[in-house]
């Protein structure tokens, strides 16, 4: 059976260019960067090129490049570290209702000590209103937190603007760009960011690695002690391997980005077509302009189906995509990112989300719509709510994955 990956916005693989490259920093080149003998200068200079290659793609200097394990430590860092640096000026941080968990419930931690949060809304397409967000800027506000991009939904959201907003009002303006970079442009000097986060496993690099842009001059907290790694900004013994696959990683994401981007796009727009044309009762969950949706995100409710179910049958043709974030998989809570969009609650246990990659085809695509239309005709016979006149029985296969998806 053939195996269809469309759950890019959840992990990617690692770019065969990148373990080769990563592979002689794990034995032939282990040395520790901070040691001063000939082992530690091996790998020093591959750490230097890797944040040139991370600064490049960012458009920003190599000194303002943090490494860190992951985009939630630098979410936590990036957050936490400003409301205690800044706490003497005030208290009140701006966000979304349509965050990453890591930068809501780090927000959230927040309120528990003192610190007041405004979530703001967004519309029925999942955008922001950029007059509502400046009305909420009071005095005591140290800082707005808004995603470049939404990991469920690939909306793109107004970052220069919101920039030039926060640089008017003197605030510190910090972009969660996990999902944004590699798939579009991310500039943070032309953005006015102070702080963005990536991730190394979005963009064809290993899982536990990333990185943090902090304009120079930038004040905040250290999140973690106990060495002078990163100048005394991020302890802990580099993860040289894992540093030297992001940092070719980003330069392959700008090398290949106008390429990939129509490439992808088009496969996107294919699969959207294909699905809102030939199955009746879809709502697509985002903005209806695809110009402001990441080019390889789609996301849709089917509805009178569960998705999990929906899932598992996609499983069983050896198709892999998401019902929604992978962070909150195991949850039988909708997705929050539906819920502030006000997407009915049944309706949005049903969203499905499939993000692509420059790694799939034109015949994964007619294969998954050649496929979901016999899927989701299956399972609305189950539906009580969906009536036909003459339901085909399920197989006892299936009966067992929908009954493993309602427990």
């Amino acid at each position: 059976m053939e195996k269809i990956y469309m759950d890019n916005n959840a992990t990617t693989a690692v770019k065969p260019a990148v373990l080769e490259a990563m592979l002689p920093y794990f034995c032939e080149q282990f040395g520790n960067p901070s040691s001063v003998h000939w082992a530690g200068q091996m790998v020093g200079g591959a750490i230097d090129t890797a944040r040139e290659q991370v600064a490049k793609l960012l458009n920003c200097s190599a000194a303002e490049v943090i490494f860190l394990s992951c985009g939630s430590e630098g979410d936590n860092h990036a957050i936490k570290g400003t409301a205690e640096a800044l706490k003497e000026k005030g208290n009140h941080i701006i966000t979304t209702t349509v965050e990453h968990p890591a930068v809501l419930e780090t927000c959230e931690a927040l309120e528990k000590d003192g610190f007041e949060v405004t979530y703001l809304k967004v519309d029925q397409d999942g955008m922001l209103d950029l007059a509502e967000l400046e009305a909420a800027i009071t005095d005591k506000t140290i800082l707005i937190s808004v995603m470049w991009a939404n990991n469920e939904t690939g909306n793109i959201y107004p970052i220069d603007e919101i920039g030039q907003i926060a640089k008017k009002h003197k605030v510190r303006f910090h972009t969660d760009a996990v999902q944004a970079v590699g798939k579009v442009p991310v500039d943070v000097r032309k953005a006015n960011v102070d702080m963005a986060v990536i991730s190394g496993h979005k963009i064809g690099a290993p899982k536990g690695i990333g990185a943090m842009y902090l304009r120079r001059g930038t004040r905040i907290s250290r999140f973690m002690h106990g060495g002078h790694q990163e100048r005394f900004r991020r302890a802990g013994t580099h993860n040289v391997p894992g540093i030297v696959g992001l940092g070719l990683a980003c330069e392959l994401a700008l090398e290949n980005m106008d390429k990939d981007y129509t490439y992808v796009r088009n496969l996107r727009d294919k699969l959207e077509q294909g699905i809102l044309s030939n199955i009746p009762d879809v709502k697509l969950n985002g903005h209806p302009n695809a110009d402001l949706r990441l080019p390889n995100t789609l996301n849709v409710s089917f509805d009178f189906i569960e998705g999990e179910s929906l899932l598992l049958f996609f499983d069983m043709k050896g198709i892999a995509a998401s019902s929604g974030s992978a962070c909150s998989s195991g949850s039988l809570e909708p997705s929050h990112v539906m819920g502030a969009m006000g997407v009915d609650v049944v309706l949005a246990h049903s969203s499905t989300r499939f993000s692509l990659s420059a790694e799939n085809t034109e015949s994964e695509v007619d294969f998954v719509l050649e496929e979901l239309p016999k899927i989701v005709q299956r399972l609305r016979d189950m539906s009580p709510l969906y009536q036909r006149a003459d339901p085909t029985p399920l197989s006892c296969d299936e009966c067992r994955m929908v009954q493993k998806a309602c427990v």
